[in-house]
């Protein structure tokens, strides 16, 4: 028989004991097996054995699953202005556990927590109701570009969201270079742009979104852009694309996420200048 310990590791490093039990492990031997440091017991019937993530470990000590923003952040999904404490889903009727240092978000949505971390469908689906539609659709699009998420799961988030919300999964893609770019083509969806997305125009090279044929714009993220070498880049492509007729405007992260009202005055006025 395995050691509770290995049976533990190969239950991915966290266990019920209501588990461990149906395998033949008594409570008494398992107490005794987190007196000798073997297994740790991170709340009353749920043991766990390193390494396993803070966060994860926060979230069982809670009392449930992490998941939203957490999970998605670990899995390098580009998430909208998200905090660094662990989201935990704990189910609908059940109780939070305290625990040493908790800065836990609590979760009570419908379902089963599952045991340390929830599937990203499950989490995206969480953060939608957390942040909210745009924090949702450029989490959506960057984790499909991440090749996280199948043609079914895809299908999947969609009947989990209201009806009201299907429309961001029918709108998105699969390409997005960033969650910039992302809430710019949503964003002006809703004031009825249409945009040609990451358009390689000769003598200047891929860029972000082309409006009626003639206005480029540009989304740089906080760490694509920084320093003189990749601004001299920036302003050389503006430059060949202002010889060939195109007018460039180009927002960083700060206007575009921060001063928003700023950055569509300013496209809504340069469409009106091109198609003057």
């Amino acid at each position: 028989m395995l050691s509770a310990s290995e049976t533990v590791r190969r239950l991915g490093g966290i266990a019920s004991g209501r588990h461990l039990q149906s395998l033949g492990f008594t409570r008494r031997t398992l107490s005794r097996c987190v007196q000798r440091g073997e297994i740790e017991r991170l709340r009353d019937g749920v043991f766990a054995v390193g390494p396993l993530r803070d966060d994860v470990r926060a979230a069982a000590a809670h009392g449930g699953a992490l998941t939203c923003a957490s999970v998605l952040r670990m899995l390098g999904v580009w998430i909208l202005d998200a905090d660094d404490a662990p989201h935990v889903w704990l189910g609908a009727d059940r109780h939070a556990h305290t625990h040493n240092g908790c800065s836990c978000v609590s979760h009570y949505y419908r379902g089963r927590p599952p045991l340390g971390r929830t599937n990203v469908e499950t989490a995206l689906l969480h953060f939608r109701r957390c942040g909210g539609d745009e924090a949702f659709f450029a989490a959506f699009e960057s984790a499909w570009r991440k090749g996280l998420l199948t043609r079914g799961g895809r299908s999947r988030i969609r009947s989990g969201l209201p009806a009201s919300s299907r429309w961001l999964v029918d709108i998105a893609r699969g390409d997005a270079d960033s969650g910039l770019e992302s809430l710019l083509r949503l964003r002006l969806h809703i004031l009825g742009l249409r945009l040609e997305c990451q358009i390689t125009i000769t003598g200047v090279g891929k860029v972000d979104f082309v409006v009626d044929g003639r206005l480029i714009l540009e989304a740089d993220g906080k760490d694509n852009h920084d320093g003189e070498s990749m601004r001299h880049k920036d302003l050389v492509r503006d430059a060949a694309a202002s010889r060939l007729g195109y007018e460039t405007l180009r927002f960083d992260y700060a206007q575009i996420v921060h001063d928003w009202p700023t950055v569509q005055a300013a496209i809504l006025a340069a469409v009106r200048r091109v198609r003057g």
